[in-house]
């Protein structure tokens, strides 16, 4: 069954323009039809359509399920975006399918995009969400100064992924299973030597993913899908 998102379903009963027309005119469902909806902060809503009246699709609810996430902690990847925005609308659609908590895009010193339209991002999470039958909507935030970023307080363990020369651990061998975990991706360029410097003075440790050389786009889902099996319930 096709699984609806309707942020404010507890609200309002009625499902917005674009999921009424999916429901209506692409799956051609009716009163008295059953459909599956979520609003994205871990609830399943079991529901049948109870009126139509032009575009208004309005549902009542017969059963509320909570649907504990699939691990433990909260995720939080916080990545450089490409300047092809290509490739991190993909890893935006892989991470939400693998899972986590959280993007949040940085702009660093060899950042080769200094702008992001999150609202695409927001659409690409919503639908991978629904495809992989996710009842958690991954929070997708605006472009975040480096400096910011890691001045802000966070909760569990934080890492910063870099290529420069030095003592790291595997994230697979330094991260506790179960706790929350924020992690820096950085651009191509990787981070400058004082980024790192700035991060592990803010408490970010230093880790590798391993001995390939990876595009950001791709370490930062090695880092979603090792920091998912680490936390894996």
């Amino acid at each position: 069954m096709a699984l609806f998102y309707v942020p404010d379903i507890a609200e309002s009963w009625e499902l917005s323009e674009e999921e009424a027309t999916h429901a209506l005119r692409v799956l051609r469902l009716s009163v008295g039809d059953e459909l599956d909806i979520t609003d994205g902060k871990g609830n399943l809503y079991k529901a049948v359509i109870s009126s139509v009246v032009g575009k208004h699709c309005h549902v009542e609810a017969k059963e509320v399920l909570p649907m504990p996430k699939g691990w433990n902690g909260d995720i939080h990847i916080a990545v450089a975006p490409t300047k092809n925005m290509d490739r991190i609308e993909w890893f935006a659609e892989k991470a939400t399918e693998i899972g986590l908590d959280a993007i949040t895009f940085i702009n660093c010193r060899f950042s080769e995009r200094k702008v992001v339209k999150c609202e695409r991002v927001e659409r690409i999470v919503v639908s991978a969400m629904k495809q992989s039958l996710k009842y958690s909507k991954p929070l997708v935030e605006e472009m975040t100064d480096f400096k910011k970023f890691i001045s802000e307080e966070r909760s569990g363990e934080k890492y910063i992924a870099h290529c420069y020369e030095g003592e790291k651990l595997l994230l697979k061998d330094v991260h506790e299973a179960g706790k929350d975990a924020t992690i820096l991706i950085g651009p191509e360029g990787d981070f400058s030597p004082e980024e790192v410097k700035m991060a592990m003075d803010a408490g970010y440790k230093p880790v590798s993913l391993g001995n390939s050389r990876l595009r950001t786009e791709t370490a930062a889902l090695v880092a979603c899908h090792t920091l998912m099996l680490k936390n894996e319930k």
